[in-house]
């Protein structure tokens, strides 16, 4: 099994069971720590979320990537993971970058709830 397709498994668990709540504090949480306003309301759809934060991901990267950077950092994306993308199109990679944020956050989410 890929690490997306765990990814994938895991953000259904948390959006089919009472987790989804915290998921979304926790974005919320990182992101207001990253030094950015943006909020994941209670009312976002889980298939939402992905187009949410890839539009919030491509503000970031053109008016301001140090904090851009830094909410990398605050979530602890793999440096690996991000060097292994393709930058020539900036909304794709947005896309996949939102997708290891919301993997990350999943797996925090779930690991503090399983232990």
């Amino acid at each position: 099994m890929s690490n997306s397709d765990h990814g994938l498994q895991l953000f259904q668990k948390i959006t089919s069971s009472n987790l989804y709540p915290k998921l979304l504090d926790q974005l919320n949480k990182d992101f207001v720590f990253a030094g950015l306003s943006s909020s994941f309301s209670e009312e976002i759809l889980p298939t939402e979320i992905l187009n949410y934060s890839t539009h919030s991901l491509i503000d970031l990267i053109t008016k301001r990537f140090s904090d851009y950077l830094n909410l990398l950092y605050r979530i602890d994306i793999s440096e690996i993971e991000i060097k292994k993308l393709d930058g020539s199109n900036i909304e794709k990679m947005c896309e996949q970058v939102a997708i290891l944020i919301i993997q990350r956050e999943c797996q925090k989410v779930w690991l503090r709830n399983k232990f």
